[in-house]
Formats: C-alpha cells, sequence, structure tokens
C-alpha cells in the first residue's frame, strides 16, 4: 500500500514524481490520509485538482480517501459529535462550516469505501463512514480521528497562547485528562473491538486514520516555535488514547496515518513502553510551508536508541505518554522532508514493512535512497523489530 497526505495548495504543480515513482513500485492499494484540500471554502475545485494530479495512480487500483481538517475548510478540527464550533479555529469543538458544506466534502471523499460500520448521523445530521475493506487477505479499519473527539477551549485549563497549544512544560499532564472527554469515542472503540476479534478471510491488520496517537513533534512551523504539547495530536486525551491502542494491539494491527508533515515511526506504549502497536505516520505530499522537527530539547537519545538517527529511543511525550522513536525525517532532510509510505505486507512470514521515500528523484535509475532510517520490518509474530 502507498500512503500519501497533505496536499498543500502552496504546490499548485502536477505531481509527475509521484505518479512515476508509485506506478512503477505498482501497490496494490492507495490510501490519502486526509488534507487532499486545503482550498478551504472551495473543496470541489480542489478535490478535482487532486483527482488531476493522481489520476494515473488510482485508474488502475483501489484508492481510501479519507477528510481531515482543511478538507472541510479547518486548520484544526475537534468534532465533538458534530456539534456546531463557534470559530474557525474550532477549539472549542464542531465544524464551523455549514453541516450540508461537510456532508458534501464527505461524500466526495468516502461515498466510495464500504458502508460505514454504524451509519447513525451525529448531530447537525453529519454523517459517519467509519468502516473496514478487507484487500488481498489484510483487514484496513479506516476509522475517524476526530469526529467525536473533544474540543479543548473550555474544557481544560489553558497553559499556552492558544487553547490547544502547551508551552510549559512543568504543567501536570493529568490535569488535562479529564473524565468525559472523547477520542474515538464509544462507538468507534465499540466498532475496533468488534472489527479486531473477525479473522473469516484475513490474514494481516491495520487502522488507517488522519493522524498520529501521540505527541511525535517538538517544533512547528519555524525552528524557533517550540511546544510542548499539541492538543491537535491523538496523544490527546490520554485515556482515550491508550484505549485505541490497546484496541489496535488487541487486534495485532499496525497503524498508519499522515498530518503531521513530519514522517515517524513509533512503537507505542500505554501501560509500559513498546506495549502497544507500531504506528508509521507518512510524510506530507508538499511539506515547504510547514514543517516539523522531532528534536528532543536535551538533545540526548532515549533508552532502547538505534545507532543510524541520533534522537531515538524511549521518551515520554507532552502528554507524559511512553513512546519509543525509531525513525523521524526532520525538514532538512532530501525533498524537504516531502514524500509518501510504502507499506508491504508479507502474509507468508507475518512481517510489515515500512518504507518512506523521497519525492524528489527517479526510482527506475536505482539511486534514488529512502530516507534514513528506512525501511523497518516488524514482526507481527512477536512485535519486535526484524
Amino acid at each position: 500500500m502507498a500512503a500519501f497526505s497533505c496536499n498543500s495548495n502552496q504546490d499548485r504543480g502536477d505531481r509527475e514524481n509521484y505518479v512515476r515513482n508509485v506506478n512503477f513500485q505498482n501497490p496494490d492499494l492507495l490510501f490519502f490520509a486526509g488534507d487532499q484540500s486545503y482550498d478551504h471554502t472551495e473543496h470541489t475545485a480542489a478535490w478535482l485538482k487532486w483527482g488531476m494530479q493522481f489520476r494515473e495512480l488510482f485508474r488502475d487500483r483501489p484508492c481510501i480517501t479519507i477528510p481531515d481538517d482543511h478538507d472541510i475548510g479547518q486548520g484544526n478540527v475537534w468534532g465533538e459529535n458534530g456539534k456546531k464550533a463557534m470559530s474557525k479555529n474550532g477549539s472549542d469543538g464542531g465544524y464551523f462550516y455549514h453541516d450540508q458544506y461537510v456532508k458534501m466534502v464527505e461524500r466526495c471523499q468516502t461515498s466510495h469505501l464500504p458502508d460505514p460500520y454504524d451509519p447513525t448521523p451525529v448531530e447537525q445530521g453529519i454523517g459517519v463512514y467509519y468502516t473496514n475493506l478487507i484487500w488481498g487477505g489484510v483487514d484496513f479499519a479506516i476509522i475517524e480521528d476526530r469526529k467525536f473527539k473533544s474540543g479543548p477551549e473550555g474544557k481544560i485549563p489553558q497553559q499556552g497562547p492558544r487553547p490547544d497549544h502547551i508551552t510549559d512544560p512543568k504543567y501536570d499532564p493529568a490535569s488535562i485528562d479529564l473524565l468525559g472527554l472523547e477520542l474515538l469515542g464509544e462507538r468507534q472503540l465499540k466498532f475496533l473491538d468488534d472489527w479486531g476479534r473477525q479473522s473469516q478471510g484475513v490474514e494481516m491488520k491495520a487502522v488507517l486514520s488522519q493522524t498520529g496517537f501521540c505527541g511525535g513533534a517538538h517544533i512547528h512551523g519555524e525552528i524557533n516555535n517550540r511546544l510542548h504539547a499539541d492538543l491537535d495530536s491523538n496523544g490527546w486525551p490520554q485515556a482515550g488514547r491508550n484505549k485505541a491502542l490497546k484496541l489496535i494491539k488487541k487486534a495485532n494491527a499496525v497503524h498508519i496515518a499522515g498530518d503531521q508533515h513530519l514522517a515517524t515511526v513509533i512503537h507505542h506504549g500505554t501501560d509500559q513502553f513498546e506495549d502497544g502497536p507500531w504506528a508509521f505516520v507518512v510524510p506530507a505530499i508538499v511539506n515547504n510551508y510547514y514543517s516539523r522537527w522531532w528534536w528532543p530539547e536535551d538533545e540526548k537519545p532515549g533508552e532502547n536508541g538505534n545507532d543510524i538517527l541520533p534522537w531515538t529511543g524511549r521518551y515520554l511525550d507532552g502528554f507524559n505518554n511512553k513512546i519509543t522513536m525509531q525513525a523521524y525525517v526532520n525538514p532538512e532532510s532530501p525533498s524537504h522532508g516531502s514524500g509518501y509510505g510504502l507499506i508491504r505486507f508479507k502474509k507468508s512470514d507475518q512481517e510489515v514493512t515500512f518504507e518512506c521515500w523521497p519525492r524528489e528523484g527517479d526510482i527506475k535509475s536505482g539511486e534514488l535512497q529512502q530516507f534514513i532510517g528506512w525501511p523497518i520490518t516488524i514482526s507481527m509474530a512477536d512485535g519486535n523489530l526484524n
């Protein structure tokens, strides 16, 4: 499977490099994790533009697309069961633009998917699309990270310049992990639990979603903009994050997402380090205008790291979630960190290999190399690196 996200409108050109290289690699399936459109109030035009850019990829193979915040016209979204948001930043929870607009976006980007697990609409009559697709013996759960997620404004103490940005490293993470806060919501947790138990016609499993289940970046946008914790990530609320990860692990699945403009491979921990699933957040298609960095403030490696990249190993993110960083692509990398992921499911050996390729270059020449740190192969039999 080839996986993409974040098709910024800062670059209106074609996507010839992606089309040429991905067609050469010839994946069985495509996944676009969100932000296919950055035109906010002109989604249909941007959707057609995306189709023109990538049509030579999905002409010959199935393609999963899901919308994220920019697709429905917001910089960030905490859907909070479909309520109406009071401002474009959406931090109070809900959707700012008219419900008919949101529904139109979701029809464009998800109507080709299998029927939802439970089609009951959320507030404002906005639909849902969480479902699963079995393709080639691999069962993909497609979830909605943000449709049920609580907005931070007015619910937790604000500890930074914005309701969703925490800049004080001395704050107490427990002070924002409050009862009543939702991440995936009970409906999707029930779906993941049920999906994880299904095995007929299934040899391997993966979860596809919009963003990662931790704070996997330290610096946002500009090199001097260090955030201790970003509430837009699925590292918060921590209790909801842990519930989701335990169900993904119970299903013996890997997690694949986008959104962060920073490619990472992370082994999650819930109660202990590395007791959760592996996750691959793929790079942005266009990463020149808003970058993120993995850059621990003390610039020290974590325990159980590797000698390929300097800041790998065990860390606590800004929410005190346990994560083990295996690889990352900061914007000083080739193509400014732009690129795509390729995920190989080797069913005979129960292995998953994550590959991460830069935007610029020609794979057919034999000279194009993956980003430093990749490929990474995981044994699904024991959850360890191979």
